[in-house]
């Protein structure tokens, strides 16, 4: 499985992008997935995922309410809908997938994206 994240950039302060993420060599159905966030010198860090179906969806309670994931099984993409960004939202974002339950635990995806980078200036 092959996974591509776009999307990332440069925004102020309470602005919004949106996340991209594409999966190739497997049937995205069969995939739960997650998008992860690492700041410098920070431990990698769970932000949203959601399950095979899309019928569940999790985040961390620090993104809840600003940040929707959703997904397009046709299309075999993700998206994070990212709004009412902060400054400590900085950071790498990565896409992740694995062929079971969705979890926050970054150890048991087996799949990741290469990064895509978002800042947000104060």
């Amino acid at each position: 499985v092959q996974l591509q994240a776009s999307g990332g950039g440069l925004v102020q302060a309470g602005g919004s992008l949106r996340l991209s993420c594409g999966a190739s060599g497997r049937t995205s159905t069969s995939l739960a997935m997650g998008w992860f966030r690492q700041a410098p010198g920070k431990e990698r860090e769970f932000v949203a995922g959601i399950s095979r179906s899309g019928s569940v969806t999790d985040y961390a309670e620090s993104v809840k309410g600003r940040f929707t994931v959703s997904r397009d099984n046709a299309k075999n993409t993700i998206y994070l809908q990212m709004n009412s960004l902060k400054p400590e939202d900085t950071a790498v974002y990565y896409c992740a997938a694995r062929p079971n339950l969705l979890t926050r635990a970054a150890q048991r995806y087996d799949y990741w994206g290469q990064g895509t980078q978002v800042t947000v200036s104060s």
